[in-house]
Parts: C-alpha cells; sequence; structure tokens
C-alpha cells in the first residue's frame, strides 16, 4: 500500500499475535529495522537502531513504556521516541495501524 500524496507508504511488519503485551519485537521492512512494542495492549513503533551506537532497540528491554538499549542502555519513551534523560533527544517513530492480525506502519 503508498500513499502517494503524503508521500508515505503502509506495510504489514507482523501479526498482533507475535507481540505479547509487555513485549518488543525486531522486524525488518522496506529496508530499514523497526523496533515494535506492545504498552498495555497499543503498538508503538520505533526506528529500531539506537542514534547513540547502532543497537537493536527492538531487542531491548521494555519496562512500562520505557525502553532500555541493550548495548549502553540509552533509554527511550516508546510511545514518542523521548530519549528519557535528554529533552533535545527524539528517536524516529512510526504510526501504527492493526486491522484485525495484522500489524501495519506507516513509513517515509
Amino acid at each position: 500500500m503508498s500513499n502517494i500524496q503524503g508521500m508515505t507508504k503502509t506495510v504489514r511488519i507482523a501479526a498482533l499475535s507475535e507481540i505479547p503485551i509487555g513485549s518488543s519485537h525486531e522486524v525488518t521492512a522496506a529496508g530499514r529495522v523497526i523496533a515494535l512494542f506492545n504498552v498495555d495492549g497499543t503498538l508503538h513503533a520505533l526506528d529500531g537502531v539506537c542514534p547513540h551506537a547502532g543497537g537493536p532497540l527492538g531487542q531491548g528491554q521494555l519496562d512500562g513504556c520505557v525502553v532500555t538499549c541493550p548495548w549502553h542502555g540509552w533509554q527511550f519513551d516508546v510511545t514518542t521516541g523521548q530519549h528519557c534523560l535528554t529533552e533535545a533527544i527524539r528517536h524516529s517513530s512510526f504510526p501504527v495501524i492493526v486491522e484485525g492480525d495484522d500489524v501495519l506502519v506507516e513509513l517515509p
């Protein structure tokens, strides 16, 4: 699927059943690594590559709405992409759409 006017594309990245509540999941779609998080039944997607040193955010520990990068401990609020200590750092996030068991993200 694509949206020519907004220059975004909607890509299926997972099945809802693959991402239980409280979990994180890493997928590759459309040439990008995407970190997917289930916070209390709501899905959130961030760029899966930590901006600090390229760590795999989708493999990080999710505690509430905060993911900790497994490489160096950088933490982000997965609902906004906001770095937990440095206000100037906001990581890329993507809109998530759930259609039945299909999880889709809108990518630029």
